[in-house]
């Protein structure tokens, strides 16, 4: 059977290749500690998150609003069937950023340094920390609860979906807004030059 006809499928297969090139390249080892698998595992949960959410702002709304307008096809299709799972991936892989970059902070002793700022890379990507955090707020408590009432899967009247249209809209655009900063803080703390800069920009607000 092809792999690549399912998507579970695709993703073991990815895995797999993972493993075969980190071993090729390796000359039959496997390198990689448990902080790679952590970053590995943050990145692909990252981009997941992320690549929904400029879906959602870039392409979701907009079609909508233009599906709306017209009689046919309508929105339905998008709202019934696309939505409910780009949500569960989205949500879900929300979680999993955080949750890894919490992991990956810890095991460098750099998660409550991070938090509080403590100078230097910790500004940083302490910086990228507090966005992401804020980010997965929005998600879990602005976002996701509010698409219920507008994908009807938890009943509300007129003016409830009215109202948790424009919260839920608000908040993703506050996410992708707040996500270029994010990304910025979070690839320079791994960069002296850029990370030095970031840490003075950070050091005239903290």
């Amino acid at each position: 059977m092809n792999p690549l006809l399912s998507i579970k499928g695709t993703i073991i297969l990815g895995f797999v290749l993972a493993v075969v090139f980190t071993m090729i390249l390796a000359d039959g080892s496997f390198p990689i500690n448990g902080e790679g698998y952590i970053r590995w595992l943050h990145y692909l949960s990252g981009i997941t998150w992320i690549g929904l959410l400029y879906y959602f702002n870039f392409v979701q709304v907009p079609a909508m609003a233009n599906a709306t307008a017209e009689k046919e096809p309508g929105p339905a299709a998008i709202g019934k069937y696309v939505a409910p799972l780009a949500l569960l991936w989205f949500r879900w892989g929300a979680v999993v950023t955080w949750v890894t970059g919490a992991a990956y902070l810890g095991h460098h002793g750099q998660f409550v340094a991070a938090f509080t700022f403590a100078g230097g890379y910790s500004s940083v990507i302490g910086a990228g920390a507090w966005l992401g955090t804020i980010m997965l707020f929005n998600v879990w408590v602005l976002i996701w609860p509010n698409q219920q009432k507008v994908l009807g899967l938890v009943e509300a009247t007129a003016d409830e979906i009215a109202s948790a249209k424009k919260t839920a809209l608000l908040a993703s655009r506050t996410n992708t807004a707040l996500s270029i900063p994010m990304l910025l803080f979070m690839g320079a703390a791994h960069h002296t030059e850029l990370s030095s800069m970031a840490s003075t920009i950070l050091s005239t607000f903290v």
